[in-house]
Order: structure tokens, then sequence, then C-alpha cells
């Protein structure tokens, strides 16, 4: 389901655990890591892709999370000729995504990447809020920006990480450089080595 402007609508989904560390996940036999994403099916609304999606690709049910915010438009991306496919291009631009920021409010061990029989991620980790601009795939780290920038306000203040968010800045470590803060959760663990991803579903 196309838009008149060849995009796609989709759900993107920021899901924070109590320690306001984000959800990082790799895709599925790939390098590249990303958060849940999904499109919405024609009928659906917005938070109930994200509910489809977040059970699909996490494991995760309406009674594990709560909505703490949403962007107020669409945030777009295009997607590189290379990684559509032959059949779409032409046609097809890439996606416009409505971004949810979820709390954890289950147990890490409620997570599920095998919930369904379509799997897109094989491992996932726990991240500090900013550090998945340093290592999304290119053409989608503005959007990325964009919704991590917008949804920063309503993290809860329950850690030192926030101070900085709330500011506008980006911890940083002794050394002077940007705090990598990498956490990890269950699953798979692996260093972060951002490579293209399959080419982009319709």
């Amino acid at each position: 389901m196309l838009d008149r402007e060849g995009f796609r609508p989709n759900v993107g989904i920021i899901l924070l655990n109590h320690r306001n560390l984000v959800f990082w996940g790799k895709r599925i036999r790939t390098h590249s890591w990303q958060f849940p994403q999904g499109g919405i099916k024609h009928g659906e609304t917005p938070e109930q892709a994200m509910y489809r999606e977040l059970h699909e690709e996490v494991g995760l049910k309406i009674e594990h999370v709560r909505i703490l915010a949403r962007t107020r438009d669409w945030l777009r991306y295009e997607v590189p000729e290379h990684f559509i496919r032959r059949d779409a291009r032409g046609h097809y631009r890439g996606q416009k995504q409505i971004w949810f920021l979820l709390q954890l409010t289950g147990r890490d061990s409620d997570l599920n990447l095998r919930a369904t029989n379509h799997p897109e991620f094989d491992a996932w980790r726990w991240n500090d809020y900013w550090v998945p601009l340093e290592s999304v795939i290119e053409f989608k780290r503005g959007v990325y920006e964009m919704a991590l920038t917008e949804l920063a306000r309503y993290l809860p203040r329950n850690n030192y990480h926030n101070r900085y968010l709330r500011s506008g800045m980006r911890p940083h470590r002794d050394d002077g450089h940007p705090d990598d803060g990498q956490h990890s959760g269950h699953g798979e663990l692996e260093q972060e080595q951002p490579q293209p991803p399959p080419t982009e579903p319709i």
C-alpha cells in the first residue's frame, strides 16, 4: 500500500526498559541493526499496526508495554534504488513512519524473537538512547534523529541520562568521546557492524 508519492505507511518503535535503555535488534542473517518497524495494513490505525508489529518482531503484547508518546506527523525516508526490488522501482520511494515511544512494563524474559514463523531479528541488546544514530544504516539516520529528538522529552525521569537528553546534550565519557553505552540484553552478543540491509520490502 503506497501513497501518491510512493511512500509506504509504516510504524517505528522505540522500546525503553526501566533504565531508559532502548531495544536494538539485529536483522536476521545480517549484521544490520535497527529499531522494530513495519508496514501499516489497509484498515489499520498506526497504533494497531504498532501493537501487531511489536508482537511479530519482539514477542511483546499490549500488557507488556505502555505508550509514552508518538510523533506528531509522518517522518519520511527514501530508499536508495539499489535496495529496492527491481519490480518496484519507479513507483516505490521509501517509508513514511509514525514513531512510538514505549515503556517496557514486563520483564526482559517476555521478549521473544521467535514469536512468529517469520522472525525479523536473531539477536538483540539494550543500548543507550542515542547510540542507534551512530550505527543505523545511513539512509535511515535522518528519520532516526528526528524521531529520537522529538520523543526524548517524554523519557521518564529515572536516571542520569535524562539530564543530558532534556538539555539537548549527549553524555560523554571522561576521554571526551561520546559514551557508547552499549548494554547487552538477552540473545546473541555481537559487535555492531552496520551493513546494507536486505532489499527493502514494500
